[in-house]
């Protein structure tokens, strides 16, 4: 009798209505998770939980260990690797609910916010679609939100040693965390809530904040600062530098247009609703993080962890307004506009159909895939090329490998140009007993070449001009062989028709420009 009293006081309760947005993101990853295959990243992280680290090039190591202890427990199978971003964003969708009701929400707000979170194209893609620390970070900056939120609007300054645990565990899954710091700092510098600032707890915080990521940036100082180069070199090489205009709109692309008003709204409520006085310095917090962003060219995508918090407040806002006589119409269309809105890109953020259909519906909504990076695009978005091909692309691998002497094998280099060739040879391998890959990119350079002496290797052209590959290696190697292209018409264009080459002799020691070799990006 009491769990039965138990239940119905549950669903009886306002957080109840968590339930739908919760299930329904549960029931869109369970439909997606198998289909196509593992993202190029996924197949480096797993490399990665191989070499356990106090850090990497491109990332801090919280994330890689997560994905050490899933693979420990649940095996290497996409659904494994997959689930505990997807149960990240769970939590970040009851997160959005609990800021909407801590900021004066009822059950409608929250409801709203939460679907709002479930169904957001970035939130669906970066929180189950693959494994990621985004999933993470979105996780991270909404447990961060709530607990400031809570913490400004009943004095619990208690809090900030806790908040201060979230800050240091979210640095170490990705830095990005940081400008949700220097924008909390200046956005309570900026306002009457800078009275936070000067409390023992807050500081506390900060120390525990300092301490939980300090032995990253140890491993920093001892590796020579790896990832500072690699984000500059991204800021300046690889992403596409975007106008506010378009960085702006892709900020609406990202959690939805039929969204855009409420998280617009939820801005204007920090500025200027009389319930969000206290909360300015979450609307100051937005701008910083903004123009910094825009001036370190950063991603689009890199803000989107911040939309939690703005679409808390600004279901509120609709929520207050919605009770007016004339606007009682309000509140049952913007939840019918997001419920719709979010289905229909639901298949450009999560492969649910199949990839001829995937590719029917593109085409029948007219979609262009964005381009975030300088690479050329083939006719998927990058975030499904680039679940294309690894298979088929070891296989080809071992094609080869197969076809040398015991002696060769034994004294054999598989050596490729990014991060994701050489997760695929390192995975996928395993079933040809494929030696390590070798490789310049990120973490790969630090790992090193394993001591080859340079007798046989099988390398990746440098680019999809098979002619201008071969003259390239034919610098290093005495003996050059195209052996073999690649063949993989859904991936992202620079890794199809791509040249791999059977080398011999090589002329020069590896060590010797192993240093040039390196691609921090």
């Amino acid at each position: 009798m009491a769990k039965k009293n138990l239940g119905l006081s549950f669903l009886r309760s306002e957080t109840s209505v968590l339930i739908v947005p919760v299930f329904l993101k549960v029931g869109l990853h369970l439909a997606s998770f198998a289909r196509y295959g593992y993202f190029r990243d996924e197949l480096y992280y797993i490399a990665c939980s191989d070499r356990l680290a106090l850090g990497y090039v491109d990332q801090p190591p919280l994330s890689i260990a997560l994905l050490k202890l899933v693979r420990l427990v649940l095996g290497d199978s996409p659904f494994a690797i997959r689930l505990l971003p997807a149960l990240a964003g769970v939590a970040a969708i009851i997160l959005a609910g609990l800021m909407a009701r801590r900021l004066g929400g009822g059950r409608f707000a929250q409801f709203l916010a939460a679907l709002t979170v479930a169904l957001a194209p970035v939130f669906l893609g970066n929180a189950g679609r693959y494994f990621s620390m985004n999933a993470f970070d979105i996780f991270f900056w909404a447990m961060a939100g709530y607990l400031v939120i809570r913490i400004v609007t009943t004095n619990a300054v208690k809090l900030w040693p806790v908040f201060g645990l979230v800050i240091g565990l979210g640095l170490l899954n990705k830095y990005s965390l940081g400008f949700f710091v220097i924008g909390l700092v200046v956005g309570l510098l900026l306002t009457s809530a800078r009275r936070h600032l000067f409390t023992k707890q807050f500081w506390v915080g900060a120390a525990i904040a300092f301490l939980v990521f300090l032995p990253h940036v140890l491993w920093e100082v001892k590796t020579g600062y790896p990832s500072l180069e690699f984000m500059r070199n991204a800021s300046r090489f690889k992403n596409m530098p975007l106008s506010l205009a378009a960085f702006l709109w892709e900020q609406v692309g990202m959690i939805g247009v039929a969204a855009a008003p409420i998280w617009i709204f939820g801005l204007i409520y920090y500025f200027f609703h009389k319930k969000g006085k206290s909360l300015r310095f979450l609307g100051w917090m937005f701008v910083t993080i903004l123009v910094i962003m825009m001036a370190q060219n950063a991603k689009a995508y890199y803000l989107s962890p911040i939309y939690p918090m703005l679409l808390a407040s600004g279901t509120v806002f609709f929520e207050d307004l919605g009770r007016r006589g004339p606007w009682r119409w309000l509140k049952p269309a913007m939840a019918a506009l997001v419920v719709v809105g979010g289905l229909i890109f639901v298949p450009v953020a999560i492969p649910v159909l199949p990839l001829p259909a995937y590719l029917k519906y593109q085409d029948f909504l007219g979609f262009k895939p964005p381009q975030e990076e300088r690479s050329e695009l083939g006719i998927l978005p990058q975030h499904y090329a680039d679940m294309f091909c690894w298979p088929e692309m070891a296989a080809k691998v071992a094609e080869i490998y197969e076809r040398l002497s015991p002696e060769e094998q034994s004294e054999c280099m598989i050596y490729t140009r990014n991060y994701g060739e050489a997760g695929a040879i390192d995975f996928f391998g395993k079933k040809y007993d494929l030696p390590k890959a070798v490789c310049g990119h990120n973490n790969y350079w630090l790992w090193g070449y394993g001591g080859w002496k340079g007798k046989v290797a099988i390398l990746w052209g440098t680019s999809r001009d098979l002619q201008a590959s071969r003259l390239d290696l034919e610098r290093f190697f005495d003996q050059v062989e195209l052996a073999a292209t690649t063949d993989c018409p859904f991936s992202m264009p620079y890794e199809n028709n791509r040249g791999i080459f059977l080398c011999r002799r090589m002329k020069v020691p590896l060590k010797d420009i192993w240093l040039q070799e390196r691609q921090y990006h």
